[in-house]
């Protein structure tokens, strides 16, 4: 039996593990603007009733995650796990003082860290040199920098990754089956967090922004959200 199958046989014993945006919910123009479709949260409610966990491990605050995803009975671990380090809250006022510093039209400021979009801006590669300087700035103030689909986050130095919350979830419950979907370089990390279990079933949410590496690390690749509702309805 193939792990996807023996996730599925014994939901009972096995945890899903769900990026938000791009693996459940369309990639949008505005960060604020984006949502879950309907039959999607009808499918993660039924999991929430099979499965021993589902997670939306994603870099929206857990708060902003459980009211786009709208669905009881999941866990939400958001900004990428830092919620589950405390260590991260001692870096917030600086995160946010550089945020002040180095201003930007999309920036997005959340509790423990800062994030600078640049889909919209009008030339995407002079964007992306712009925000160089930002990235070399805050490394030089002793913050983390990490470098998504269109967008640079500015976080606080310590070791907190969304595979870090996969692993805290995983000892936590004691589960040794899982699976992990995501579309961006940040979820290589949850695909890695998967290592030396009994199952383990990585899905990339592959498209032209995304990194190459998430699927060459698959184990599944799909090339939409509605590929993915699609995968859940197996489940």
């Amino acid at each position: 039996m193939d792990a996807l199958a023996l996730i599925a046989a014994e939901p009972g014993r096995a945890a899903l593990f769900l990026d938000v945006d791009g693996v459940l919910a369309p990639i949008v123009p505005r960060p604020e603007d984006s949502s879950v479709p309907a039959g999607t949260r009808h499918e993660l409610a039924r999991l929430a009733q099979r499965y021993a966990l589902v997670a939306c491990v994603t870099g929206r605050t857990g708060d902003v995650a459980r009211a786009i995803v709208g669905v009881d009975g999941l866990r939400y671990i958001g900004q990428h796990g830092l919620e589950l380090d405390p260590a991260a809250a001692a870096w917030a006022d600086r995160v946010h003082a550089f945020a002040r510093a180095w201003p930007w039209p999309w920036q997005e400021c959340k509790p423990l860290t800062a994030a600078y979009h640049y889909r919209l801006a009008p030339d995407e590669a002079t964007a992306r040199v712009e925000l160089e300087a930002v990235a070399t700035a805050a490394l030089a103030e002793g913050l983390h920098t990490r470098w998504g689909r269109m967008v640079l986050e500015v976080l606080p130095p310590v070791e907190a990754t969304k595979g870090t919350a996969v692993r805290h979830l995983l000892d936590e419950s004691g589960l040794r089956r899982a699976l992990y979907a995501g579309d961006d370089t940040t979820d290589l990390d949850g695909f890695a967090a998967l290592d030396g279990l009994d199952a383990a079933v990585r899905v990339a949410v592959v498209s032209a922004e995304g990194p190459s590496e998430l699927g060459e690390r698959a184990d599944l690749i799909l090339g939409s959200t509605e590929a993915f509702v699609e995968l859940l309805r197996q489940l």
